[in-house]
This record gives structure tokens, C-alpha cells and sequence, in this order.
């Protein structure tokens, strides 16, 4: 499992882990179970570069608390939403579809969605009225349980690349007991934070659904995209849900 841990942290950040694990379909499986802890993980990074900053102002803790987490995670799963709105909104077969997210070459609709993206989670996160790092924290690890959810029961459209090699190496089991002790820590920290994470579930469907009707199935590049839509309403909902607290 430490190989599992080690993986996922490699595959879903850019800390600097220089140990070597081999990228075969047990490791690959057990890493889907720690899915949501680095979620967890990237989310307290932003809370707590949030603290370190917020004290000067509100404004400039949320935007350094957005920043780190861009940076902590390379920027990764923009890469992703930029090319799969270049791809879907294009309006093209499935086979242009998929070469127009192939090309690394940014359009028009990838640069309107990272800008507005990010705009939006600057304004969410300078919303946000209480415990910014819990809130960040579990807005995040909802977005990685959803991605661990689709990478095991979700087909993919080609039988090649990451995100195909993730769900080739039938991480269910993985993937069910991670969600179960995340569900877990939810109910132990407050019941009303599961609200977030339904939520978090109902964007998964959606965009299944969108995406088996533009491309037959995920990619990488999709499931990136995934990840920040799912961050965007989970943030969203916890800002009605604190009002309840």
C-alpha cells in the first residue's frame, strides 16, 4: 500500500518524491484507495497558505491560497479542462473530437474555461465564512473520490493512455473501501458535509453523461476536467451549507 501512496502522490501532485514505484496494474489499483487523502492533502495546502496571507487581507489569502494549489498540482487538471473544452464545445465527431485534445496547442474555449474557472474559485474561496482549510480540504478530497468513482466504473474511450491504464487495472475494490473511510470521516467531523460530496456525485453523472455522448467514454484529459468542475460545486455547496451551521 505505501507503493499505492507513494503513485498516487507522484500522479496527482508535484511534490518532490523521488522513489522510484513500478507502474504496473496492482499499483496503480491500490493508489485509486488514497485518491481522496491527497485530495484532502492539496486542499489543506491552499488552507494553509491561506492562513500564512489572509492576515494581510482576505482577497490576498484567497488568491495565494488558489495559487498554491495550482502549483502544487502542476496545473495538471487545467490542462485537462482547457483541452476538453476545446474538444467538446467544437461541436465535432468523435474522431475530431479526440484530435482536437490531443493537440497541445491551446483554443479559443480552453482559454475562456481556465480563465473563468479560476475566476470563479478566487471568488468562492474569498467567500467562504468559517473554517477555510476544512472547507477546502474536503471540496478537494470530493473531487478525487469522484475521479476514483469514474476511473472504476466508467469506460474509457481508448485503449491507451493514463487514464486508461487506471481503469484497466480494476481499482473497484480500492476505490470502494477509500470512499468508505472518507465517508466515514465526513459523518465523524459533521453528517452535513455528505450534502457536498451528493452533490459532487450528481456532477460525476452528468458529465458521464456528457461525455459518452461526445466521445463514447473518459480520457485523461476528461478526467481532469472532472476534477475541476467537481472542486467548482463542491465549494459552491459548502458555502449554502455553512449557512446551515
Amino acid at each position: 500500500m505505501i507503493d499505492g501512496l507513494i503513485l498516487s502522490i507522484q500522479f496527482l501532485t508535484r511534490l518532490p518524491i523521488k522513489k522510484q514505484v513500478e507502474f504496473n496494474d496492482e499499483n496503480l489499483s491500490k493508489s485509486i484507495f488514497f485518491y481522496p487523502l491527497i485530495g484532502m492533502l492539496i486542499g489543506g495546502v491552499g488552507g494553509l497558505f491561506y492562513w500564512l496571507f489572509g492576515y494581510l487581507n482576505g482577497n490576498i489569502g484567497s488568491f495565494f491560497a488558489l495559487i498554491s494549489m495550482i502549483i502544487i498540482t502542476g496545473g495538471l487538471h487545467l490542462d485537462g479542462l482547457s483541452d476538453t473544452c476545446d474538444g467538446f464545445l467544437s461541436y465535432r465527431d468523435k474522431g475530431r473530437v479526440l484530435e482536437i485534445m490531443k493537440d497541445s496547442r491551446i483554443g479559443a474555449f480552453g482559454v475562456i474555461s481556465i480563465v473563468l474557472d479560476i475566476l470563479l474559485k478566487y471568488i468562492l474561496i474569498s467567500s467562504i465564512e468559517g473554517n477555510i482549510a476544512l472547507v477546502l480540504s474536503l471540496s478537494y478530497g470530493n473531487s478525487r473520490l469522484i475521479i476514483a468513482y469514474l476511473m472504476s466504473t466508467k469506460k474509457v474511450t481508448k485503449d491507451e493512455g493514463i487514464g486508461y491504464m487506471f481503469h484497466k487495472s480494476n481499482p473497484k475494490k480500492h476505490a470502494l473501501f477509500g470512499g468508505i473511510i472518507y465517508i466515514l470521516i465526513l459523518l465523524i467531523l459533521k453528517p452535513i458535509y455528505l450534502i457536498p460530496l451528493l452533490f459532487s456525485f450528481i456532477a460525476g453523472e452528468i458529465m458521464t453523461k456528457i461525455t459518452y455522448k461526445k466521445i463514447d467514454g473518459f480520457t485523461g484529459d476528461v478526467y481532469g476536467a472532472t476534477i475541476e468542475i467537481v472542486e467548482t460545486i463542491s465549494l459552491t455547496i459548502f458555502l449554502e451549507v455553512l449557512k446551515w451551521i
